[in-house]
């Protein structure tokens, strides 16, 4: 009889689409059984759990168990049977669902001690009190199972037999990334060793006297050898579990110790590219917090990485494969992010680009990517490394260890939220959130389960179990609840499918009215389809991690449900086949996820077919039951079902007025660029107090706005026309020192020529805004295909996820006039484009400008300027009226 956890509350195992769970907060996960090194999603109901060969209380088969599974809705575990020593192997899914972990250590006993059977190498072959076999060339697969399955059956175990099934090479620590066939590379790792991939000083850095494996294989080989990769001999010491990420190209990124490259596996031609800026160590020991940014239409699916936290010690300091030539808890982990491109969409030179510093130093952070697209980092340690020890380069007796084994110390138990879409400066933060009291240090992983939350377990920087010590072997799982978690509702799809091919025809989901609070035409506008693979988690790593957007439209129907319609996946390089969770998120707010295949479930080439064209969007008109919040003709009894959009001729009105203000903020981009002067003279602003009835500029100069109303261009008046701005009164002085100033409201169009703008370092941008807060005041708005190119090109594509449809580049009908106030309608006019008219709510669009806002944006509030006094170079000066307001 399997061990089994005590029953928990009845309420706990309660499923629901509204979760009685506080935002920001951690719950009681149960206990794990065995710690959790490693885990990954069955399934929507278990979570599997791995952990290296020790002497856990809990007994499977008469030795100690180091697997089990974790039951998402009753948080207990039931133990499995694992026979090899699964320590710090790697793993990813197969495209059928199941998954499959390579490699791991040698045969252990009590105290980490080698197995009492040996092999002739020396390693551990078996050990006769823990009863585990030499894992270090194991290949396990295991097919997950369900509650209606029977757990007892050969099926629903490991299949873990090295005499049957292994690797050509025996791999500790390596590095598994799935294919768009589904086969796997499997990168580096150990032969035996410890603390890093080296001796010291490192003469032989292709084979570390036969302890290093710079080489790799495929699985399954299909005759395929192993070859040796020059990568992991340029970076030995520091490559081991590499991060290893597969591209759209075929080819793969590859980084490790401080290198980075582009690998074409079939061949094993290496293409460097440029070091990690400052040194920073990003794999293991330094551990640093490293994933793939969502992936969406708005960036084409062409993935960037991101790199945060690790270690910069100085390379003598990591020392060799005993342990670390210093005392790393006392050396700060790293804060700095970096992000990279590494196959630039205008074929410039990939280039690491310096993000947002982290919160705090972060060694053994861990990226979870969350269904709003959002990315939450866990666990980990302010100071030191991954790795334990008995001893460093400093410290010679293990009684003098401050924090018993542990390499690291400061647990960092406070979550934190990286918004990759936020304007620099404001892409982090963990306000609200609450600080876990567990220590999650070495060996703790985490992983996204599909109500949304997360599952965060393990840590154990002990050889082998011990609940005594200053940070312990720990079994206690936690779940914390992102923000998302303050909704009252959820969104409950139905129609959900259950695989995902590549191409080929689109799917339908339906959203009840039940599952959103704000009008039915704001929901579908600000839905998103999404598939997310959570990974194989170990080391602080999500191997095969992906977030893929998918393309859809909608139709508004009218009792207020919504239509999504669905393009399948793009292509097996964007989201290679295997399993996934299938969400839909509303305003931010997900719904439970669903687990789908994609792809044909199968090893092998995947068939791809050409996407079929979605349904153009369609609103719900305003004389239906819809609030009267849609933007559509009030007279029409067409609902657009034709792809003609022929409701929208209100709001497609108004916005392309707001489009003017936008096109004049290119315009004044270009002239702003060559107003080149001698020299930076001083300015000095007149201001007066912003509000209702505060004068614009000089009298009649705003007639007729309101206070809100600086989102379009106005040229105002002023004493000397002169001034007037042309080619033949700007002073260009070619040649010398220049500074150019830009003059912007708060407003959309000011915000956008604000944010074009403040991309040169020559141009002093300054906002001014009569209110005392940006507030987004005024209809909805258009933007025609050229002005959204033009967006796109000053960084604003991540508007595309507000857009009321997706961006297209072909030739649509973007807009419909119809006279319907007869029996029989008909259109009068067509306009004809190539790409389709954009909708945006007026308060997203505002919303994004301001988080595109670069720090060096000067903004006065509550503030309208009048005139400027600029200072001539011999100290007099001239007091101007503006020459234009934006």
């Amino acid at each position: 009889m399997l061990p089994t956890l005590p029953l928990l509350a009845l309420l706990a195992s309660v499923s629901s689409p509204v979760i009685a769970a506080s935002p920001g907060s951690f719950a009681d996960g149960g206990q794990t059984l065995v710690s959790a090194m490693m885990m990954f999603l069955g399934n929507e109901e278990k979570v599997y759990i791995l952990d290296k060969a020790e002497g856990n209380a809990a007994t499977v088969a008469g030795h100690p168990a180091w697997g089990s599974v974790w039951d998402i809705a009753s948080h207990q575990a039931t133990v499995m049977d694992v026979r090899t020593n699964v320590f710090c192997a790697s793993g990813m899914h197969l495209p059928n669902g199941s998954y499959v972990t390579f490699g791991g250590n040698g045969a252990v006993g009590r105290g980490g001690v080698i197995g009492s059977q040996k092999n002739p190498s020396g390693n551990g072959a078996w050990d006769a009190e823990y009863q585990d076999f030499d894992g270090s060339k194991a290949i396990r697969i295991l097919n997950p199972c369900t509650d209606s399955d029977n757990f007892a059956s050969a099926n629903c175990q490991w299949f873990d037999d090295p005499s049957l099934l292994s690797m050509q090479k025996q791999r500790w620590y390596s590095t598994a990334e799935a294919l768009a066939d589904g086969s796997i590379v499997l990168i580096g790792g150990f032969v035996n060793g410890g603390y890093i991939n080296r001796n010291y000083p490192n003469t032989d850095p292709q084979f570390e006297g036969g302890a290093a494996e710079n080489t790799y294989e495929f699985y399954p080989a299909n005759g395929r050898g192993v070859e040796t990769l020059d990568f992991l001999i340029q970076t030995s010491g520091l490559n081991a579990y590499a991060h290893a990420f597969l591209l759209n190209s075929g080819k793969m990124l590859v980084q490790a110790n401080v290198s980075t490259m582009i690998w074409d596996y079939n061949n094993n031609v290496e293409t460097p590219l440029p070091g990690m800026p400052g040194n920073v160590v990003r794999v293991y020991p330094a551990s640093g917090a490293v994933a793939m940014l969502p992936l969406t239409p708005a960036n084409n699916w062409n993935p960037t990485v991101i790199f945060c936290g690790g270690s910069n010690m100085p390379d003598e300091a990591w020392g060799n494969y005993a342990n670390p030539a210093i005392n790393t808890w006392e050396y700060p982990a790293s804060q700095d992010c970096q992000r990279l491109t590494p196959e630039p969409p205008d074929g410039s030179a990939p280039a690491y680009e310096q993000d947002d510093d982290m919160l705090e130093g972060r060694t053994m952070g861990q990226f979870i990517i969350l269904p709003d697209a959002t990315m939450l980092v866990v666990n980990g340690g302010l100071n030191g490394t991954a790795g334990y020890a008995t001893q460093t380069g400093q410290t010679a007796l293990y009684a003098d260890m401050p924090f018993g084994m542990s390499l690291a110390s400061g647990p960092v138990g406070t979550p934190a939220i990286y918004n990759p879409n936020a304007r620099r400066g404001q892409r982090w933060s963990n306000t609200g959130f609450d600080t876990s009291s567990i220590a999650r240090l070495y060996h703790s992983s985490a992983i996204l389960l599909p109500d949304a939350s997360v599952l965060i377990a393990g840590s154990n920087p002990n050889v082998d179990v011990n609940t005594s010590t200053i940070f312990p072997t720990q079994y206690q799982a936690e779940i914390f609840y992102p923000p998302y978690f303050s909704a009252t509702t959820r969104p409950t799809p139905t129609g959900m499918p259950q695989t995902i091919s590549y191409g080929g025809p689109y799917f339908n989901i339906t959203i009840p009215k039940s599952s959103y609070t704000v009008s039915a035409n704001a929901a579908a506008a600000n839905t998103t389809v999404s598939l997310i693979r959570g990974g194989f988690t170990t080391h602080a790593m999500n191997m095969g991690q992906r977030y893929v957007q998918l393309n859809n439209t909608f139709t508004v129907n009218n009792d207020s449900s919504i239509t999504l319609h669905v393009a399948q996946a793009p292509n097996p390089n964007i989201l290679q086949p295997g399993p996934a969770l299938l969400f839909v998120t509303i305003n931010g707010i997900p719904s439970n996820g669903t687990m789908v295949i994609v792809g044909s479930g199968s090893m092998g080439q995947q068939p791809v077919f050409v996407a079929s064209e979605l349904p153009a969007s369609v609103f719900l008109s305003a004389n239906e039951s819809d609030n009267g919040s849609s933007v559509s003709n009030q007279n029409s009894k067409d609902n657009g079902a034709n792809g003609s959009h022929t409701g929208a001729i209100v709001g497609g009105v108004v916005g392309a007025i707001a489009v003017i203000g936008l096109l004049g903020a290119l315009l004044g981009l270009l002239l702003a660029r060559r107003r080149r002067r001698a020299a930076a003279p001083s300015i000095s602003y007149a201001m007066t107090g912003g509000g209702p009835g505060s004068a614009v500029l000089a009298a009649g100069a705003h007639r007729g706005l309101r206070s809100s109303d600086s989102s379009a261009f106005l040229p105002l008046q002023h004493d000397n026309h002169s001034d007037a701005w042309n080619g033949s009164t700007v002073n260009l002085a070619l040649g010398s020192p220049y500074k150019d100033d830009a003059i912007c409201g708060g407003g959309v169009g000011g915000l956008t020529f604000a944010v074009a703008m403040s991309r040169y370092s020559d141009v002093e941008v300054e906002i001014f805004e009569s209110a005392s807060q940006f507030s987004p005041i005024g209809a909805g708005i258009g933007i025609w295909p050229r002005v959204w190119r033009a967006l796109v090109a000053i960084g604003l594509q991540d508007l595309a996820q507000y857009a009321s449809r997706q961006p297209r580049d072909d030739t649509v009908c973007t807009l419909e006039l119809r006279k319907s106030d007869q029996a029989n309608g008909y259109a009068f006019c067509r306009i004809i484009t190539h790409g389709t008219l954009l909708f945006f709510h007026r308060a997203d669009f505002h919303a994004t400008l301001v988080k595109h806002l670069l720090p060096s944006c000067q903004i006065q509030y509550s503030q309208r300027l009048e005139s400027y006094r600029r200072l001539e170079s011999d100290g007099h000066s001239s007091t101007n009226r503006l020459k234009m307001l934006v």
